[in-house]
């Protein structure tokens, strides 16, 4: 009776673990297909995860049926679905937000001639929530989902600029530092950031690709995502938007998305 009230009301606390083997074992299946865009068949996910295919394969049917996976009737291969994205748009303030940018990213990307692409912090990383490609023939686009660095990327350096100090201590305490910038080079690099509001640098990705990220604020006033375009400069003169043109349209659909989701901010990097 004790352990059946433990878990009608709160949960254990100290060195007491639940194990859920089944419900693990749809998480891993999850996690190992996230990263598999090509898919995976039921045989191959068995050999990855270690397991039987009869320890898997109800399971697999099941998460096919409830819209989790997806499975090409070609090569029984199976994929993770577009539902995982669905269930954490709802279930968190993304949605919003994907609402609120999504246009202003479509006219920020016709304007500038430009990609651009929207970033949210996730745990110790970041995250491509939305890009926006560049109408014309040339740009620079990134996978929506890709993880990035925050210590390394300019959207990374926005995010933890502008985040409360309590979470900024907390990740900062968890980061893995590469050997040219130790903490102490990252506390400075994001007061200058604070300082004049936005990011640039070149690209850790793309030789002569300079990234311009800008904060976006939510109606509480703390940094939702960073708003940013991996600039590319033409060679051949065909160029019809120049750097700074571009980065002032960059900052005003920062305070435009800022706005919409209810930032009443009058002054610092979004006022205008």
């Amino acid at each position: 009776m004790a352990d059946a009230d433990h878990m009608q009301g709160e949960p254990p606390t100290g060195s007491t673990k639940y194990s859920a083997p089944a419900l693990e074992k749809g998480f891993d299946v999850v996690e190992l297909l996230a990263g598999e865009p090509g898919g995976l068949t039921i045989s191959e996910i068995a050999v990855r995860l270690g397991l039987t295919i009869s320890q898997i394969f109800r399971m697999i049917v099941v998460m096919e049926r409830r819209g989790w996976l997806f499975k090409d009737g070609g090569s029984d291969r199976y994929r993770v679905s577009y539902k995982v994205l669905e269930l954490a748009y709802r279930a968190t303030p993304a949605q919003q937000l994907a609402h609120v940018a999504t246009p202003v990213m479509h006219a920020l990307a016709e304007a500038a001639e430009q990609s651009c692409h929207l970033v949210v912090q996730h745990g110790d990383r970041a995250m491509i929530l939305l890009r926006q490609e560049n109408p014309g023939p040339i740009g620079l686009s990134v996978r929506l989902g890709t993880m990035v660095d925050l210590v390394a990327s300019s959207s990374g350096h926005v995010l933890l600029a502008f985040a409360s100090s309590d979470a900024l201590e907390a990740t900062l305490a968890r980061c893995r530092y590469p050997d040219h910038l130790g903490e102490e080079a990252l506390r400075t690099v994001l007061a200058r950031v604070r300082s004049r509001g936005f990011e640039l640098m070149p690209s850790a990705k793309a030789a002569g690709v300079r990234d311009i990220s800008y904060p976006i604020f939510g109606f509480d006033g703390g940094v939702a995502a960073a708003l940013t375009i991996p600039f590319l400069e033409f060679i051949d003169g065909s160029q019809a938007v120049g750097f700074d043109a571009v980065q002032d349209l960059l900052a005003s659909s920062a305070r435009r998305i800022s706005q919409a989701l209810g930032h009443a901010q009058t002054s610092g990097p979004l006022a205008g």
